[in-house]
């Protein structure tokens, strides 16, 4: 077994980079929400890429958080439990990055950051840490 927990620090620090990004940016005027959601799907996509590192299985090179959850399940029936936290994010990983692909309100924005705080709130119910010490 290699020791790979240099690059799995790497997956959760560029994911609460993201997540702390998108946190940011909602105090432009007006919010970019576009980039808010997109941002915190990406902070999701990190996080469970960074699981699957840590359990020694290399992330195939998808966005579809729906399909990393079902890996990671495979792993770990708990991750189950995030299978709503995803079908909510999975829209954003491609659609508002381009113009007239998707509406986004307020609201979505507000969702969006919910359910990347609910992952990582599983994360660390399960152990393991994905905030940088």
């Amino acid at each position: 077994m290699t020791d790979n927990s240099n690059i799995v620090r790497e997956w959760y620090k560029f994911s609460m980079r993201d997540f702390e990004t998108a946190k940011y940016i909602c105090g432009m005027h007006p919010k970019p929400l576009e980039i808010i959601c997109y941002l915190s799907q990406q902070s999701a996509e990190k996080m469970l890429k960074g699981y699957l590192v840590s359990n020694e299985i290399e992330p195939p090179k998808i966005h579809d958080l729906s399909q990393l959850r079902i890996m990671c399940s495979e792993i770990n029936d708990s991750f189950d439990k995030l299978q709503e936290v995803c079908k909510q994010l999975n829209p954003f990983g491609s659609q508002p990055r381009y113009p007239d692909e998707i509406e986004i309100l307020e609201t979505d924005m507000e969702k969006a950051l919910e359910s990347v705080q609910e992952m990582i709130v599983f994360f660390e119910e399960q152990g393991i840490e994905v905030k940088p010490t």
